[in-house]
């Protein structure tokens, strides 16, 4: 039987009632399964005699003592016994709070097991959180010289609830074990067992609640921590072998090994690539006023490859579906970069492969800001190829809206790029061949699953899924990419567009603001551009709980940077209450340089592309998460120009505030960036499947457990491939 299949009630086990059961059922166990999987927090070692005069050197004491006499103190229902104990190196007192009962079966002159954490506290040695058992009612200790000390085991610690023991919570787990361990069946192929050297079920599960001794404990959790990533991977790369119709290359996750440093080669600019380009691809590269870097040109590549056996499967599923003997093929990759690398523009190359084709491209944005700055760019650059382009918002009036969505049922829009409208009731599509996500981590499941949903074709047994691009700003830890994202294919642009130059990222704490307003005029002198960005609107909007008083709005900033620092200058206020029409004005304006100054909430986080802004100053910083501080740096340093951030930070600081403030100053590497954003916020904040359930571990961390994972994956790759 498989653990995952024990469905006896908790109840079932001897020793707990309705009472116990429902101090489990707080703690989400239910049956027999759930009980044992849910491991020890820790382990508490008591296979070592401790004495009580080592009671400084070790966590607890473990010992064999002698009780000397018994004693009382405070009145009425404050009284309290203390027991005087000696092991032959130290006399103590065990202070027993509200444990009357300890005078008759801990007597005078009793030989006792002892267990706690002991201090010096007025002048004697003493414990108030100990464990005791009788021995013997009498005895010298001399007696017991070379005994072990009862209950000397490794004990599992359990996280707990109010009434429930650890020593009913062991008993509960002894029990299980003791009827339904030895029956477990792998979940593991048993070569794979062997060849990794891994326990089997049957001892995993036994060994990790009742170890001997603490390396048989961790023998266990690596086996267990393997387990669940083979099982994680193995139903990844079964899915990509659904939607793909193949599995993962060696090659395709060789970038993983050092961040795509050697995964990519560079194309001859002159020939291989442009040998590689469709009609309009080809059209659109000999538009450019600058050079593609090598990076772009390697992924468009990559991604022509797919497009085209793309097309064929889906074209072949509609005309001749005798012809696809497996899975029809569609392109599911991630396109990774940093801020400024490109990626947008890569992602056009893609659309217009599939435009070549015939087919409809839907570019989804999370905000209306990306989304607007995505369809003007794309109008500008794709419609002198004839390629029609239309922008789709939930804001966009029926008016306007109905003769669009004709357009897109009727097929004569090529590319529509839009917010969450795009997937919205009512929307259709003729022939929906690729969806590009941007900025991926802001959409859920579900949404992303909605827009892919409306390019879904069948012929009644074989369905095409439509090519799928997702694209991030801040990359994916490799950790991310071989679990949430590990049936796709991944692409890496790295290098930036030739000029550009590392933003200068400066702390400064609040209280000397002036020294930055100065360093930030010296620029605006110059001709350039400044953003500053607050965590609010106003003090009235209530999008911040915090009680911090001194907690600046973008409003009230606003009013004091106009008047007060840089009266000389225009000054903007922008945030995503004001009217649609009226933010585009404004960014207009700033784009154009009539505006000098940008006073903004997260608003400008994507979606806002000025060369000539050079300065960001973030008030703040520390109330904003790693990602959203490198994307908001990512405003600035889109030109040739020297530009620079400043993080203005609170005096109260937290922790994890500190590590924020120390990665931005340190680095502007998205990818290690992107390791540390892991480590501050976990997988789930990162990927945005937070509330999906689609990352879900449990003994398993993805940080800790790095190199597991990799050797995992090898192993359900090999594994499937061995069965196909």
């Amino acid at each position: 039987m498989k653990l995952q299949d024990l469905k006896n009630t908790i109840e079932s086990l001897s020793g707990v009632g309705p009472a116990a059961a429902r101090q489990f059922a707080r703690l989400g166990i239910f049956t027999v399964a759930d009980l044992l999987q849910v491991f020890p927090r820790d382990y508490e070692d008591r296979t070592k005699k401790v004495s009580l005069a080592e009671f400084s050197v070790y966590p607890k004491v473990h010992t064999i003592c002698k009780v000397t006499a018994h004693e009382w103190f405070g009145y009425g229902r404050m009284r309290n016994l203390k027991i005087a104990v000696t092991d032959g190196t130290a006399t103590a007192w065990l202070i027993a709070f509200n444990r009357p009962f300890l005078q008759k079966s801990l007597p005078e002159g009793s030989i006792i097991s002892v267990t706690g954490k002991f201090e010096i506290k007025y002048g004697q040695l003493q414990s108030s959180a100990f464990e005791a058992e009788k021995i013997a009612d009498e005895g010298e200790l001399s007696e017991y010289e070379e005994a072990a000390v009862p209950d000397s085991k490794v004990l599992s610690v359990y996280p707990l609830t109010e009434g429930l023991s650890q020593k009913n919570y062991r008993k509960a787990i002894s029990q299980s074990l003791r009827q339904y361990a030895k029956a477990l069946e792998n979940d593991l192929p048993d070569h794979t067992i062997k060849e990794r050297h891994l326990l089997t079920k049957s001892q995993a599960i036994q060994k990790i609640h009742e170890p001997e001794t603490l390396q048989e404990a961790m023998q266990a959790r690596q086996t267990l921590i393997y387990e669940e990533l083979y099982n994680f991977e193995y139903k990844m790369l079964l899915r990509a072998l659904r939607h793909r119709g193949k599995l993962p290359d060696d090659t395709e996750t060789s970038y993983l090994e050092n961040n795509g440093a050697a995964y990519f080669s560079t194309p001859d600019k002159n020939s291989d690539f442009e040998k590689s380009l469709s009609p309009l691809q080809l059209e659109l590269y000999r538009r450019l006023p600058f050079e593609l870097t090598a990076d772009q040109m390697k992924v468009i590549q990559q991604m022509n490859e797919d497009i085209d056996k793309s097309a064929t499967d889906r074209n072949s599923l509609i005309n001749s579906p005798e012809k696809i003997t497996g899975t029809p093929f569609s392109m599911q990759r991630l396109l990774q970069g940093d801020v400024g690398s490109g990626k947008t523009l890569t992602a056009f190359f893609i659309c217009v492969r599939v435009i070549n084709y015939g087919g409809q491209c839907a570019f989804l944005a999370p905000t209306e800001l990306l989304a607007r700055q995505h369809a003007e760019n794309a109008a500008k650059l794709l419609e002198p190829l004839g390629i029609k382009v239309a922008f789709l918002t939930g804001n966009l009036k029926s008016k306007s809206r109905q003769p669009l969505l004709a357009a897109l049922k009727e097929g004569t829009i090529n590319l529509i790029i839009g917010t969450h409208a795009l997937f919205s009731k009512g929307v259709e599509y003729k022939n929906l061949h690729l969806a590009v996500i941007d900025e991926q981590h802001r959409f859920g499941v579900a949404q992303r699953e909605s827009i892919i949903d409306r390019g879904r074709i069948s012929n009644g047994t074989k369905t095409h899924t439509p090519d799928v691009l997702m694209m991030s700003a801040t990359p994916i830890p490799q950790t991310l990419a071989l679990t949430v994202f590990g049936d796709l294919d991944i692409s890496i642009i790295k290098t930036m567009p030739e000029g550009r130059k590392s933003v200068r990222t400066y702390l400064t704490v609040m209280g000397h603001e002036n020294n930055v307003y100065e360093e930030v005029r010296k620029q605006l002198r110059q001709g350039h551009q400044a953003y500053f960005v607050y965590p609010r609107i106003s003090e009235e909007s209530g999008e911040n709980t915090s009680d911090d008083k001194t907690l600046k709005s973008a409003s009230e900033m606003f009013s004091f940077l106009n008047t007060q620092v840089y009266p000389e200058f225009t000054c903007a206020l922008i945030h995503g209450k004001i009217d649609e029409d009226e933010q585009k004005q404004i960014l207009d304006d700033f784009k154009t340089g009539k505006i000098q100054v940008l006073i903004a909430t997260t608003v400008v986080e994507v979606g806002v592309d000025v060369a000539n802004a050079t300065c960001i100053v973030i008030e703040h910083a520390d109330r904003f998460g790693l990602a959203e501080l490198h994307q908001l740096r990512g405003r600035v340093g889109r030109s040739d120009l020297q530009s620079y951030c400043f993080l203005i930070y609170g005096k109260t600081i937290s922790q994890d505030g500190i590590k924020r403030m120390k990665v931005l100053h340190e680095t502007t590497d998205g990818f290690k960036i992107a390791e540390e954003d892991l480590k501050i916020r976990g997988p789930g904040e990162v990927t945005g499947t937070i509330q999906s359930g689609y990352l879900t571990l449990g003994i398993a961390d993805l940080n800790r457990d790095k190199e597991i994972l990799k050797i995992a994956r090898y192993d359900a790759l090999s594994n499937i491939r061995a069965e196909l």
